[in-house]
């Protein structure tokens, strides 16, 4: 698994050994961001150059490692496994990027509060458990969500879109076994 573009462009991610982990595709990972960089999204201005960005469910962290590499200003991650999150540090580490990055123990279904709400929210939840809905909806009530933010969600390419009161559905992906659906915040 590599870094697909931008400053970190080629490097390589630590990946734990067995399914504990199910890192976003290279393939989508690259779609994914250039429907937010080139698609209707930039339209009303970059969801992500110098924005905050927040990585749920970030396992290696290589959603939000590549937010950054492609000129975000700052990136969250939630994980809550404690070995993930080691890995998570050294793949952050190995890109130089502790300064702008902040590491949070934490589950996306009940997670703390952020330090400022992001732009762009990006959540890879283990597909086949509906985690996204209700994520989605834990934070939004914590507060992580600028007005009208921009979140990928990504589920199994078969689940059903959960779309929660408020949230609007702009965009539906699939890509192998993964969908993306890309979803405004409420405006609170």
């Amino acid at each position: 698994m590599r870094i697909v573009a931008g400053s970190h462009r080629g490097r390589k991610l630590l990946v734990p050994e067995g399914d504990t982990v199910r890192p976003t595709s290279d393939r989508a990972r690259e779609a994914l961001f250039n429907i937010i960089e080139h698609g209707s999204f930039a339209a009303g201005g970059s969801r992500l150059l110098g924005r905050r960005v927040l990585d749920a469910f970030a396992g290696t962290g290589a959603l939000g490692l590549e937010a950054l590499s492609r000129g975000a200003a700052h990136a969250s991650f939630l994980e809550l496994s404690p070995a993930i999150r080691k890995l998570l540090a050294a793949n952050i580490a190995g890109c130089g990027e502790q300064a702008r990055t902040q590491v949070l123990s934490g589950d996306a279904l009940s997670p703390p509060r952020p330090a400022a709400p992001v732009a762009l929210a990006l959540l890879d939840p283990p597909y086949g458990q509906g985690l996204g809905g209700k994520a989605l909806m834990a934070l939004a009530k914590a507060g992580w969500f600028e007005p009208a933010a921009l979140i990928v969600l990504e589920i199994g390419a078969k689940e059903e879109a959960p779309v929660p009161e408020g949230f609007t559905l702009r965009d539906d992906r699939r890509y192998g076994a993964a969908r993306l659906l890309f979803l405004e915040a409420p405006i609170l």
